[in-house]
């Protein structure tokens, strides 16, 4: 189950939902954005979206390896 008071109190997950909004927001022309920053802005959030995917997943690897050694 997902701790999700962690998470909310999570820079990363913030730095995530902040460059996700802005990027989806250019991306379908929230300034009327031409085709060349509407793209940048889809590569934007998909690029947040696996920066933060990424990111949790080397900080459980690290929380399950620091828990292995401390069972031994």
């Amino acid at each position: 189950m997902t701790d999700w008071k962690r998470k909310l109190s999570s820079r990363k997950f913030w730095a995530l939902l902040s460059a996700l909004i802005t990027s989806l927001l250019t991306a379908f022309g929230a300034n009327n954005a031409t085709a060349v920053i509407q793209g940048t802005g889809v590569i934007g959030a998909f690029g947040a979206v696996i920066a933060y995917i990424l990111a949790e997943a080397y900080v459980d690897g690290k929380s399950a390896e620091t828990s292995a050694t401390d069972d031994l």
